[in-house]
């Protein structure tokens, strides 16, 4: 186990992953926590990364710090995506291996695995077959970071894991209709169409691609459980095991924000992967499993999301 007095450096703290790290180190009774915002360090700039890790000499390192967005933001900014996501992961895991950083987590996503590849799918099928098109530049930068990780474990015998959640959600999402993802995009649109009469809810696709959905609180227990374990590999899927068609999602959110209207589907758009569920096996094996279910999850998010609906806004960078 990390002792209290540990120092931890979490990357990204006021994003979604970042701030659900912070509330459960908290929680668990960690003060020493090493927290800036993107304004007093710019994890774009690799001499700015290298000197605060000279002055602070952090112990633990978790990397939740990205440029984030749903198909549309990926489409739009394939370049910030691709570069900005590379110069951040890039000063942060060779700035800890640099200062001799204990333990790191690296934070991914789902979307580093092939467009096709089988279902469930396994850390083993990384790199076996093309990327789905229109998020391809976050997926090749986050593979670049899990290489990263591989590289230094083989190489230097670091103890730093990668993290690949599914879809995730919860308090602190992006509600940003132009670059959010799908489900806090839904949690909007049936909210607004709701208080605007119960007016039709235009949606992407045909609704048949198949997710799955982690709520953001049970990746901060992943993370948790990572740094205070030996973990035998360097990457682990983080997910539920268990996936929903779009459409099915849509008629959930619809009736927890109880919104009586139609939804149109709009098919000239992408639909995406076809499906996206994650083998956890690995991870289980190793001791953690999820604990919210996503019909709860839903729900306590759409209360977050109404108590905060004068201060949420676009959030582009989790910094």
């Amino acid at each position: 186990m990390l002792q209290k007095d540990t120092k931890i450096y979490i990357a990204g703290h006021r994003g979604m992953v970042g701030s659900a790290v912070k509330r459960k180190f908290e929680q668990e009774g960690y003060e020493n926590l090493v927290l800036r915002t993107s304004s007093e360090l710019d994890l774009r700039n690799q001499q700015a990364v290298r000197q605060f890790f000279q002055k602070e000499k952090p112990d633990i390192v978790v990397d939740a710090a990205a440029r984030v967005g749903g198909i549309l933001a990926n489409d739009e900014y394939p370049w910030q995506f691709l570069y900005e996501n590379l110069e951040i992961q890039n000063n942060i895991i060779a700035a800890s291996h640099e200062h001799e950083v204990d333990k790191l987590v690296f934070l991914g996503s789902s979307c580093i695995y092939p467009k096709h590849a089988d279902q469930p799918m396994s850390e083993d099928a990384l790199l076996t077959g093309p990327l789905e098109p229109t998020n391809q530049w976050y997926a090749i930068a986050k593979i670049a970071g899990v290489k990263m990780v591989d590289a230094l474990r083989r190489q230097y015998d670091r103890d730093y894991v990668s993290l690949m959640p599914t879809n995730l959600y919860g308090p602190n999402d992006n509600f940003d209709l132009k670059t959010s993802h799908v489900l806090p995009a839904m949690i909007r649109k049936f909210h607004e169409a709701k208080e605007n009469r119960h007016s039709p809810v235009p949606l992407w696709g045909t609704g048949s691609p198949m997710r799955e959905f982690l709520h953001v609180d049970d990746v901060a227990n992943a993370v948790f459980f990572t740094l205070n374990n030996e973990m035998e590999y360097d990457l682990y899927n983080v997910g539920t095991g268990k996936d929903i068609t779009v459409k099915d999602l849509a008629l959930l959110i619809q009736d927890i924000v109880g919104h009586e209207g139609d939804i149109n589907w709009d098919t000239s758009k992408p639909d995406g992967t076809p499906r996206k569920l994650m083998d956890v096996s690995r991870m289980n094996k190793a001791g953690w499993t999820y604990n919210i279910e996503l019909k709860d999850g839903i729900k306590a998010t759409y209360e977050w999301f109404k108590e905060n609906l004068d201060e949420i806004k676009e959030l582009k960078v989790e910094s």
